[in-house]
């Protein structure tokens, strides 16, 4: 997956700090709203994106998302997208890792998914939607999303094998940008992680 030569990228929020995201809670399909915090983070991107002109922007259905996408001053010219749904953790929804790990101490996302919720797979055949979204996008796109759904996307984007994004971090309100090699067209990571505005 990734971009042909010529066309626009686009640009990864992730959404604002919640209450389970500071106490390192896997959030999946949990509706957890931001936190006062999370709302400042969210208005502070805002302030960054607005450099920058957008032709589409896309929202994970999910509150967080949603919000942070409003507070930033886009909710207007959101499309909902439920392809940006955060992996879907299932039985472990609400766990933070350690707590997954004392049950079964050898697990990793990437590699092992989540009982009751989604594998690997399930989530790559979401984000390669969401990127054939972008390619046919006339401008830049701007996606507010989830963290482990952002490294999928980024990956698939790349063309890093997908499990690779587990050792990627990302941050609340953080802003990641995809697109080309101005040499080769090939599809990059021209940025990431950018938390210069926190």
């Amino acid at each position: 997956m990734g971009m042909t030569k010529g066309r626009y990228g686009a640009w990864l929020a992730r959404h604002g700090q919640t209450a389970w995201s500071l106490a390192g809670k896997h959030t999946g399909r949990s509706d957890i709203p931001l936190t006062p915090d999370g709302e400042e983070e969210a208005r502070k991107l805002g302030a960054r994106l607005r450099k920058t002109a957008f032709a589409t922007i896309l929202t994970s259905p999910l509150q967080r998302a949603r919000k942070t996408c409003e507070l930033a001053g886009y909710g207007a010219a959101a499309q909902i997208d439920p392809d940006l749904l955060e992996w879907n953790y299932g039985d472990y929804d609400g766990l933070t890792s350690a707590e997954i790990r004392a049950k079964r101490p050898d697990w990793h996302l990437f590699r092992d998914g989540c009982p009751g919720g989604e594998q690997l797979k399930d989530v790559v055949d979401r984000a390669d939607r969401v990127i054939a979204r972008i390619q046919s996008s006339q401008g830049e796109v701007l996606v507010f999303s989830h963290g482990h759904l952002l490294r999928v996307l980024a990956t698939r984007w790349a063309g890093i094998p997908p499990d690779v994004g587990g050792h990627f971090s990302l941050a609340p309100a953080s802003i990641s940008i995809l697109g080309t090699d101005h040499a080769s067209g090939d599809p990059v990571l021209e940025r990431w992680n950018d938390v210069c505005h926190l």
